[in-house]
């Protein structure tokens, strides 16, 4: 029979992938997601696709699907900073009840379950590049700390299902993703970048633009997490790209596939860690390694955002970000 998985936030930028990625692998779909930062857009292209359906539904209230089950991801949670400021509360059930409830769910179909962590809970690291043994240096006070814990919870919830209930469980720690559907106005470097560069502005580096990052392209952090749930133990890896470059550099990247730029410099925001970079040595011995170069990624990012500007999905100069309360949203 055609297996099945359930894919909360699932309308999100990296839950549309991997929900485009089992679908074309054979299996049936089911996307859980209350839309607060994912989209219908994402998903509109699987409207008439029979091995898909999208329930809108928020995971840190305790809901039930029927049918067999075989796998169980959760990747509900605002990612980026500028989402989780503006949603510290919720942010932080979906990590934690959001992450009973889906455990609850493999439990009780006797499905692989699979959490989407980050490399956000090494914090300000001290260790370089980041190991998945290393803890981390992380400030459980500061603005930041709503997404690092509620992940770090997350972990440990998965872990205590896993040694408790015996539920086959994964936990990849994802590393800077980016691609196509990515929302334009989420803060992150990619997206900001991009934008600033197609609209002809200067681009925002926060500090001195010497911190660093790796990025790997969304098909690529995909096929990380693919391996992992078929190939892979209950202890974490990290899913990303090793490459790593300080933020100028990477300004100077999105140069050469937008044109000229130039850069403004703002104040770095509180707890912005200053290195990023995984170590990948367990993930790739289940044969997983990156194979799109930056090059090749940002050329197809760039013309995705160029094609939702231009087809006017997207505002053609950056705007003023509202709070999402103001919005009226959940």
């Amino acid at each position: 029979m055609t297996r099945r998985v359930v894919i909360s936030g699932g309308a999100g930028f990296i839950g549309s992938h991997l929900t485009d990625r089992f679908l074309a692998d054979g299996w049936r779909v089911v996307g859980v997601d209350n839309l607060c930062t994912g989209k219908r857009a994402n998903i509109a292209h699987l409207r008439d696709e029979p091995r898909y359906e999208l329930i809108q539904q928020d995971v840190s209230r305790p809901f039930d699907i029927p049918g067999a089950i075989d796998a169980v991801l959760h990747f509900a949670s605002p990612a980026s900073p500028l989402d989780y400021l503006d949603l510290p509360v919720e942010t932080l059930k979906v990590g934690a009840w959001g992450t009973f409830h889906m455990l609850d769910l493999a439990r009780a179909h006797g499905a692989t379950f699979l959490l989407a962590s980050t490399s956000e809970i090494y914090g300000d690291p001290e260790v370089h590049p980041q190991v998945e043994t290393y803890w981390g240096n992380v400030n459980p006070v500061g603005p930041r700390s709503v997404y690092d814990e509620a992940k770090r919870f997350g972990e440990a919830a998965t872990m205590s299902y896993h040694r408790e209930f015996g539920v086959d469980t994964r936990l990849v720690r994802l590393f800077n993703t980016y691609g196509p559907r990515m929302n334009h106005d989420d803060g992150r470097v990619v997206p900001s970048f991009v934008c600033q560069a197609l609209r002809g502005e200067a681009l925002t580096v926060f500090g001195s633009g010497k911190q660093t990052r790796s990025f790997s392209f969304v098909q690529d952090t995909v096929a990380g997490i693919v391996k992992v749930i078929e190939e892979g133990d209950h202890d974490p890896y990290n899913v990303g790209n090793p490459d790593e470059y300080d933020i100028i550099a990477f300004a100077h990247e999105v140069a050469d596939v937008v044109g000229d730029v130039t850069i403004n410099h703002h104040v770095l925001p509180e707890d912005d860690p200053k290195r990023r970079c995984p170590d990948i040595t367990r993930v790739k011995s289940l044969g997983w390694s990156p194979q799109i170069s930056l090059a090749d990624g940002l050329k197809r990012t760039v013309a995705w955002f160029r094609e939702e500007i231009a087809a006017g999905r997207l505002p053609a100069r950056t705007l003023p970000r509202v709070h999402r309360k103001q919005r009226g949203s959940p």
